[in-house]
């Protein structure tokens, strides 16, 4: 059976303006403690479209098991100041998505990934304006 990953934002509809502060919970259930070799959790972006997709990580964290901390799957949070760019943006050739992140790596290998998108900024939709 797969990890459940859980990812929850401050903001219920998910938009958020440059500058503000987003809070992100996160929980992983359905993995035993002993399978468990770490989890990551980030704030990235990444392109879709034509041409080469880039992606940018803004805020990254990277959680091990340890002997004052030794289960790392109850509910965390993190919190990061969003930058003031790139904007989401959706147009007709390439797309910028904005997510939370959350990475579980198990000592099978296996590495289990869910995504939590949001927006940042309100620029409009990209539309073709016809002559």
């Amino acid at each position: 059976m797969d990890p459940l990953i859980s990812i929850r934002l401050d903001q219920p509809h998910r938009a958020y303006q440059a500058g503000e502060e987003i809070q992100c919970q996160y929980q992983v259930d359905r993995v035993e403690l002993n399978q468990l070799q770490a989890v990551e959790v980030s704030l990235l972006w990444y392109t879709e479209g034509k041409g080469e997709e880039d992606l940018g990580v803004h805020y990254f964290e990277r959680n091990i098991p340890t002997a004052d901390d030794p289960d790392i799957r109850p509910l965390k949070q993190f919190q990061a100041t969003l930058p003031g760019s790139p904007l989401s943006y959706e147009g007709i050739i390439i797309k910028i998505q904005w997510c939370a992140r959350v990475r579980v790596f198990l000592q099978d290998g296996s590495i289990y990934t869910h995504d939590q998108a949001f927006l940042l900024g309100k620029t409009p939709v990209a539309q073709i304006v016809q002559p």
